[in-house]
């Protein structure tokens, strides 16, 4: 009995960081690998260097992008930090 009364706060405390810092996190990275796959020709996005580009063609592991002045590159999908959706 003792020994469950010294282990339980660990049980306690390996499942609050779970709910509070595990999930989230690995909610948030499928969330954004679903988003990643679901970019197509025409959309633009941004970066994680924080460089604004429009797809120009979807690859398997790489996007080729065109820059604001007719630039055109590959871009690693693991480098697309979010869509980039027009305010107006």
């Amino acid at each position: 009995m003792e020994i469950l009364s010294q282990i339980l706060p660990f049980v306690f405390l390996i499942a609050i960081m779970y709910f509070v810092i595990i999930r989230p996190q690995n909610q948030q990275a499928k969330k954004h690998k679903e988003m990643v796959e679901a970019l197509t020709k025409g959309d633009k996005v941004i970066t994680t260097g924080g460089l604004l580009v429009e797809i120009k063609k979807v690859e398997e592991h790489f996007f080729a992008v065109k820059f604001n002045n007719d630039t055109e590159g590959r871009l690693v999908k693991d480098a697309v930090a979010r869509k980039y959706e027009d305010e107006a």
